[in-house]
């Protein structure tokens, strides 16, 4: 059987953030035995498109999704609006295809508050995000959706 081989799709708007979260879930990533790719988009509203996209074909290329990315609040409703579009553009994806996706968008109050939750040293939000992948793959090869 093949090795999986997953698509990281990370917003870039706080890179620094998108770095830890990045650094994290690489490091899961290899220590699973898992193939990925790295795509970058700009925000979290990009990022179910992506997956959406690359899942496209008789025959895609990957056997999960890691969805990377942070949304601070700020002092208008845009906030609400990324964060819940971004979080249901995942979960539709997930419940109408059957994809494995760990969704690992952060939604803070502020920066700290992700920073924490970004570092591999501490929260691993990134790290997490794979795991959940992770999970829901080993759920489809158990139902014999994955194919060898």
């Amino acid at each position: 059987m093949a090795l999986p081989r997953f698509l990281v799709v990370e917003a870039r708007f706080y890179e620094e953030i998108s770095d830890h979260l990045f650094n994290g879930a690489a490091t899961v990533l290899m220590n699973a035995g898992v193939g990925f790719e790295r795509i970058a988009v700009p925000g979290a509203l990009e990022i179910p498109a992506v997956i959406g996209i690359a899942n496209q074909g008789a025959n895609p290329k990957f056997d999960g999704f890691v969805a990377l990315g942070c949304v601070i609040r700020g002092e208008t409703s845009h906030y609400e609006t990324v964060c819940s579009e971004s979080a249901r553009g995942l979960q539709v994806l997930a419940v109408s295809f059957g994809l494995a996706i760990g969704n690992g968008i952060l939604t803070c109050e502020t920066w700290e508050q992700a920073m924490v939750r970004a570092r591999p040293d501490d929260q691993n939000k990134g790290g997490g995000a794979v795991e959940a992948c992770l999970a829901v793959f080993e759920a489809r090869r158990r139902f014999g959706l994955v194919t060898p």
